[in-house]
């Protein structure tokens, strides 16, 4: 089965176990999609690209709209300034509105904030029901970072481990080992991605 969204490649974790052959393909390809799937669900973010435009809407700003990780500068957003549901007011990036963080290329990292320009603001809604921003963009992160492929092959090997491991339990000789839970590894190489609240 092909790796749809992977954060690692299968080549990358059958170098790491030592495999050669292809027996092991398909497992090897399903542990890998299931821990990049739980490195989305732990961090609340995804780090591929969506593969087109999607539209998003957001209730309830003024100056700043905290928005989920924009690949890509070309992006489309619109206002409903009267609380109809229907978007008519398109901003222009550079003159109504600036995507931040200002140095996104150099990091290799999304934007997450569109700041209003001058005296622009957000339009305000009533009602969590009548979002006032809609933005039309290509969501998620430009590459995946190196911390989060590493992630993804130490998570990718556990979850194939575990396949031997019977009620969570690794055997040696005469020597047992409990599989922990948490990879404090893990844990650690995505702490810096967890993302905490997003409108």
């Amino acid at each position: 089965m092909p790796i749809v969204n992977g954060y690692a490649t299968l080549a990358e974790v059958k170098a790491v176990l030592r495999i050669t052959d292809s027996t092991d393909n398909t497992l090897l390809e399903q542990t890998i999609e299931g821990a990049s799937r739980r490195i989305d669900g732990y961090c609340n973010r995804f780090f591929f690209q969506t593969a087109s435009t999607a539209v998003r809407l957001y209730a309830r700003y003024s100056y700043h709209l905290t928005v989920q990780d924009l690949s890509t500068d070309a992006i489309t957003v619109k206002t409903d300034n009267n609380g109809d549901g229907t978007y008519e007011t398109t901003w222009t990036q550079g003159t109504d509105y600036l995507l931040q963080p200002t140095n996104q290329d150099l990091q290799n990292r999304p934007y997450t904030l569109i700041s209003a320009v001058g005296s622009k603001t957000f339009p305000i809604a009533t009602t969590p029901s009548l979002p006032g921003v809609e933005v039309t963009a290509v969501w998620g992160w430009p590459s995946v970072p190196h911390d989060v492929r590493e992630a993804c092959i130490l998570l990718s090997i556990r979850g194939f481990a575990r396949y031997n491991a019977a009620l969570g339990v690794v055997g040696f000789g005469d020597m047992a080992m409990q599989v922990r839970s948490v990879d404090p590894d893990v844990r650690d190489l995505l702490q810096p991605y967890r993302l905490l609240g997003v409108a």
